[in-house]
């Protein structure tokens, strides 16, 4: 395996460029030309920090079902919307100019982003082709667009299940108080509210959620899920019955001596759920017929 570093600076970064870590698996002798899928992680945090426990465990997750793995530090509180949009998606071009180099399929490269993280890579499954996030950081929309989308208990509405803190950081709060002030705020919410910007070119995605998510209520993950449909894009749904936000990998890797809430045997499936679907993918993001 290589690992690289790469910093990703954008317009708008109020603490500085941030970092790309890349995990590259050696290509192997009996078949020196495979080119593997590849997953750009995002871990969760409110758009206030990142959490560690949804970084490195789940990359190396996908190390182990061969795949090519990625570790976004994407920007935070100071830094607003779509400054983390905009790094993540410099991060799929810098992985696509690479594909050849590293023995990427250029056709499927994947983010996958938990909670607000969750938003951060839906936000870009369904604006890489608008020119306020490409236009910028000197792409083309072709180069930063993902061909699937992981979301794991993701925040998507702004509406009435909506994580206030996770806007509220994501936006600023000055932001949100001149749009309370103002009359901006109904357009401001409906722009970073998922569900209501999903379109047919919206790529394919796997989501997770618990029924008994107490923080992102799993409306969220229900409302992108219809939203999807309305739109003909495929999707795969999973609902398990039990488990707190922010499980990460629902197991006790994952979950922190403190934290035994966050062990939850039957969502622990998900990774080997989310690597069929991974492997039932084809180029463009199109699922197999």
């Amino acid at each position: 395996m290589r690992y690289e570093e790469f910093e990703i600076a954008v317009e708008g970064q109020v603490s500085g460029a941030v970092k790309l870590h890349s995990y590259i698996l050696d290509a192997v002798s009996v078949d020196l030309e495979k080119k593997r899928p590849a997953v750009i992680v995002c871990p969760g945090g409110g758009y206030r920090m990142r959490s560690d426990r949804e970084a490195e465990p789940v990359v190396m997750q996908f190390l182990s079902m061969g795949y090519h793995s990625f570790l976004l530090d994407y920007s935070v509180e100071p830094n607003h919307f779509p400054t983390a949009l905009r790094e993540l998606a410099e991060a799929v071009a810098i992985v696509r100019e690479h594909s050849n180099g590293w023995n990427v399929n250029p056709e499927k490269i994947l983010v996958c982003g938990f909670s607000a993280a969750g938003h951060l890579c839906c936000s870009l499954g369904n604006f890489w082709n608008q020119e306020f996030v490409y236009g910028p950081i000197g792409r083309k929309a072709d180069e930063i667009r993902p061909d699937g989308m992981i979301l794991c208990y993701p925040v998507i509405t702004s509406g009435p299940y909506a994580h206030e803190g996770s806007f509220e950081y994501l936006l600023g709060e000055d932001a949100l108080k001149g749009d309370r002030e103002g009359r901006n705020r109904p357009e401001r919410e409906k722009q970073v509210s998922m569900e209501l910007q999903v379109t047919d070119h919206t790529p394919p995605a796997f989501i997770w959620h618990t029924f008994a998510d107490q923080a992102v209520p799993v409306e969220n993950s229900l409302l992108l899920a219809s939203a999807l449909r309305k739109a003909g894009v495929s999707f795969e749904l999973h609902i398990f019955p039990r488990g707190a936000h922010g499980s990460s990998l629902a197991n006790e890797e994952t979950s922190g001596i403190l934290r035994k809430e966050l062990v939850i045997p039957e969502a622990q499936v998900w990774i080997s759920l989310a690597h069929t679907w991974i492997e039932n993918l084809k180029g463009n993001g199109l699922l197999m017929g």
